[in-house]
């Protein structure tokens, strides 16, 4: 079941990134804005999970639906697809390449319901997340791995995923990202200066789905971020922990949007604790 869930949400997420980039190409232009009048959504937001959730419909028509840009839907079989059609749409606006396709599918917790956050109590079977200005495809499904994917290149053979291993957090790459509301960054932005001496850097790419990958890839030794939404991290999360990282949130509790962390256990713990030390 996994695998063909797997290879359904690559070849979904294959088209979603063409029309996403084409709609780039043509130029782009803010549609509307959310939680902040910087916390943006543009057409092509929308025209693409239109276009993935009609796709998962017509595959799998009953199918639980949570996207970012449009009404949850119910279903019936006990699985749900959770879809950022366009994770880092202000890197999108502006052209930079950070920004990719989303898309993961799970089955239903029993606290799951499609009406309020379906992602509760869940277990992710495959996640995908498709950056097309680079050609990386992020792929992975519960047990079988988290891989790399170069598309356009077809001697390219795949490449397994293992996070990186032994990095004390003196020493550790950190990403993270921040709110698009004034107090939550403040607040995120005291945080950030308390831990920045205690790490070898941070890095902001503005792409939490991205961001998840990067660890899963060795990129990053880690990541944390406060305020994530379930499609921000779904696929990316099944992606770092197929790839050997501990994806949680605070002592031990699931990652929600109180507090996502994703790194390999020793740094985890690391990371942990210096995050609750400096709230």
């Amino acid at each position: 079941m996994s695998a063909e869930l797997l290879d359904m949400a690559r070849r979904i997420a294959l088209q979603a990134g063409a029309l996403a980039a084409e709609r780039r190409r043509e130029g782009v232009s803010v549609a509307a804005s959310k939680s902040s009048d910087v916390d943006i959504v543009t057409a092509a937001d929308r025209e693409t999970e239109a276009l993935i959730r009609a796709l998962i419909a017509l595959e799998r028509p009953d199918d639980a639906f949570y996207g970012e840009e449009s009404d949850a839907a119910a279903g019936s079989s006990g699985l749900v697809w959770v879809v950022d059609p366009i994770d880092g749409t202000v890197n999108y606006l502006y052209g930079s390449p950070a920004w990719a396709i989303s898309i993961a599918v799970g089955e239903l917790g029993e606290a799951g319901d499609a009406g309020a956050e379906p992602t509760a109590g869940w277990r992710a079977l495959a996640g995908v997340v498709y950056a097309p200005s680079t050609g990386e495809l992020f792929v992975a499904s519960a047990g079988g791995g988290a891989w790399l994917e170069h598309v356009g290149s077809p001697d390219a053979a795949p490449e397994r995923l293992l996070v990186n291993r032994g990095a004390e957090l003196a020493h550790a790459l950190i990403g993270t990202g921040f709110s698009y509301t004034a107090g939550r960054r403040a607040a995120q932005a005291e945080v950030l200066r308390t831990l920045l001496p205690l790490v070898r850097d941070i890095r902001r790419v503005g792409s939490a789905a991205l961001d998840l990958c990067a660890v899963a890839a060795g990129r990053l030794d880690g990541y944390y971020e406060r305020h994530l939404n379930p499609w921000d991290h779904a696929a990316g999360a099944l992606i770092a922990a197929e790839a050997g990282a501990q994806v949680a949130g605070q002592n031990g509790a699931p990652a929600t949007a109180d507090l996502l962390i994703a790194a390999e256990p020793e740094l985890f713990a690391a990371l942990h604790g210096a995050l609750l030390a400096a709230e």
